[in-house]
This record gives structure tokens, C-alpha cells and sequence, in this order.
């Protein structure tokens, strides 16, 4: 399904887009899958009914990651997205070494509903259920049909370190490839989308082996501001508590 001759003939061009760009290493790329196979896998996208388990940091957030479960189409894609040769065109065009989780933990099919939103936050970084795996790069096809921009649902993109902003249309058929780093906050504001209609997207993420942790293992880290002070108060006590349940109960997200 992905277009691997188009993606690899421009692999110069998109190394260029994705290690300039500002406020840190991100790339949009359009028509990376034939639209023919991606017009029929969203007709053929259920409704999720597996809520996220982000909590008060997100709204009408339901995912999937054992997609390919679905068959046909949606095992086509996963087999391109885990495959060998588009994990060396990631390699190549953002310069890290890295594998696509085969497990998509946390990942798969994603579905923001009526009123949706995601706070700004940092991804955790080592893998809950391998301890060497670095989360490295966030890679997110989305597959929303016919988007218009008074839909909302844009992927924020900040540095916590500068401040700095820039946001990413999420169209049909385009992938973006962000850096995951904890300072690479990034969500999207409440969605405006025609009834029955989602914000959708398939989320995969990329790892890096790493030997000997080169930072402390971190949960996922939400930013919220002042102006909501519950939610403020929340995520300042969020990791502690998030660390502190995982002694007792196993991951929700590791469920879906």
C-alpha cells in the first residue's frame, strides 16, 4: 500500500525537510500511500470503541492498536509499516537508527470524536515492556477524508525548552514523522468535525535499542496551562501517581 518507489526517489528532499525544521525535527509528507487501497481501508475503519487511557488530557479518544487484526487492507499496511525497507527509508531520512514496534503499544488506530481534543504533552520514553527500547520518533498517517480546515484537529508541535510553536494539517493521506523527546510536546485542540465523521489517524512508533539507558525512564508528561487549575494541578501529580499504580495494576493501554 505504501508507495515505496515515490518515498524512496524523494528520500534527499524529505532528510532535508525533516532535520531543518523548526521547532524541532518534523516532517509532513502527502500521498504516501496508493489512494485507491487508503480510500478503501478508511470505508472499511469500524467504530472504536476502546477509550484512551489518557484521562482528563484527552476527550472522546478511542484507539486500536491490534488493527491488523481487521484483515486484508489494514494487515497490508501494518506488513508495509513494520517492514525492513520502510524502517531503512526512516533511518535514512531523519538519521536515527530505528525499528517500528511490530506491537504498535499505544499506537494503531486512533479516533477523536465529537468534541475531541489532546493536551500538549511529552510521550514516555522507554518501552513499559522493554526496558531498552527508546521511543524515538512518532510516525502518524492520517486519513482524514476531505478535511477542511475549519475542522480543527491540527497536530500541535512546541519545544518546551524555546517556546516555540508550529502546527501540522492532518489531511487525507499524509504522514508525519515527528521527533519524541521530552521536549517534543505536542496534542491538538478540540475538533469541530461533521457528525459521524472522526478524526483519524494510525499512530506508529519507532525505537531505538539502547544498551544503557542514556536518561531516566519518564511516563507520559502533560502540560497543561494555568488557566484549567484542576487539570494544571493534575498533571503535576500525574507521573508520581502513574508510577505508583503501575506496582499494583498492569498497563490499560497494554489491553488494547
Amino acid at each position: 500500500m505504501i508507495r515505496f518507489d515515490f518515498i524512496e526517489a524523494n528520500k534527499n528532499d524529505y532528510r532535508k525537510q525533516f532535520l531543518e525544521a523548526r521547532p524541532f525535527p518534523h516532517i509532513g509528507i502527502d500521498g504516501i500511500c496508493e489512494v485507491d487501497k487508503l480510500t478503501e481501508l478508511y470505508n472499511q475503519i469500524p467504530e472504536i470503541d476502546a477509550p484512551s487511557a489518557d484521562y482528563v488530557f484527552a476527550k472522546n479518544k478511542f484507539e486500536k492498536s491490534k488493527y491488523n487484526e481487521l484483515g486484508g487492507l489494514f494487515e497490508e499496511l501494518y506488513q508495509d509499516l513494520i517492514s525492513p525497507r520502510f524502517a531503512a527509508w526512516i533511518t535514512y531520512i531523519t538519521n536515527e537508527d530505528i525499528f517500528i514496534d511490530p506491537t504498535f503499544y499505544g499506537g494503531g488506530i486512533h479516533q477523536g470524536k465529537k468534541g475531541s481534543f489532546l493536551d500538549m504533552h511529552a510521550d514516555f520514553n522507554y518501552h513499559p515492556l522493554h526496558h531498552n527500547w527508546y521511543r524515538n520518533l512518532n510516525i502518524l498517517l492520517y486519513i482524514n477524508k476531505d478535511w477542511k480546515k475549519e475542522y480543527g484537529g491540527e497536530l500541535r508541535l512546541e519545544d518546551a525548552r524555546t517556546g516555540e510553536k508550529t502546527a501540522i494539517d492532518v489531511p487525507f493521506n499524509r504522514l508525519a514523522i515527528m521527533h519524541c523527546r521530552s521536549y517534543t510536546l505536542h496534542g491538538y485542540d478540540p475538533i469541530n468535525f461533521p457528525e459521524h465523521q472522526y478524526r483519524t489517524s494510525i499512530a506508529a512508533y519507532a525505537y531505538t535499542i539502547h544498551q544503557n539507558r542514556v536518561e531516566s525512564s519518564r511516563t507520559t508528561v502533560w502540560h497543561v496551562n494555568k488557566e484549567s487549575p484542576i487539570k494544571y494541578l493534575l498533571s503535576k501529580i500525574w507521573v508520581p501517581a502513574v508510577k505508583l499504580k503501575s506496582v499494583f495494576t498492569k498497563s490499560k493501554t497494554a489491553d488494547h
